[in-house]
């Protein structure tokens, strides 16, 4: 009896990345990769209109990172499991992911065997967790609160218009990208400012990049 092939879609904004990741996917056979995003709005408006099974993206993303990208999705009740795939192994990073709604993460330096273990085991309907992150520990940490994460402090439309700001986009800018007014993204800086503490715009490009909302690649 034939199987049905999972059906994957990649996002990352990195070509070479992506790429490999795509190349890697295509020699198993039970694997097909139907979408290749570049960009955080684009996993979600492409996993909305392919509707894969598994979605593999990249957690660090211009303009929308993979984090809010995989709330979208789940906000949108959106039944594609999410592989956070990721340069940060620090558990305030994977709860974020976990909280944002992945149920797999794989550190980027990790090999390419992982990648496909962990879109076979979240399609089975299980959670991945890269053996060097501690599983017992993190499934614990997903539910409470006990690492502090000053991100949680925003909300979702103030966590990507901060990721806005730290990749040097205007106000007029961001407005037009999240269907704002001008003065209401100008509301947002001054509440997260107030929110995170932060009394300059320096500082707060610098928390942005830090707590990698983007990386500035």
């Amino acid at each position: 009896m034939e199987t049905t092939a999972i059906r994957v879609l990649i996002a990352d904004d990195h070509e070479v990345v992506a790429d490999g990741v795509s190349h890697l996917l295509r020699a198993h056979d039970d694997m097909e990769v139907v979408g290749i995003a570049r960009s955080g709005r684009e996993a979600v408006r492409l996993a909305i209109e392919l509707g894969p099974d598994v979605v593999v993206m990249d957690s660090e993303m211009r303009d929308l990172n993979g984090i809010e990208a995989t709330r979208e999705l789940r906000e949108r009740s959106h039944p594609a499991r999410v592989v956070m795939l990721s340069v940060h192994g620090e558990l305030v990073h994977v709860v974020r992911a976990l909280r944002a709604g992945a149920v797999g993460y794989v550190p980027k330096r990790s090999a390419g065997r992982d990648v496909v273990e962990a879109i076979r085991t979240v399609h089975a309907g299980r959670r991945y967790l890269h053996p060097t992150i501690a599983q017992d520990a993190i499934e614990r940490l997903a539910d409470v609160d006990v690492v502090e994460d000053p991100l949680a402090r925003l909300s979702s439309r103030e966590r990507q218009a901060l990721q806005m700001i730290a990749e040097g986009k205007g106000v007029a800018e961001i407005a037009a990208a999240l269907s704002l007014s001008a003065r209401t993204v100008e509301t947002y800086r001054a509440r997260m400012m107030a929110k995170l503490e932060i009394s300059d715009m320096a500082t707060l490009i610098k928390f942005a990049i830090r707590h990698g909302l983007t990386s500035l690649e």
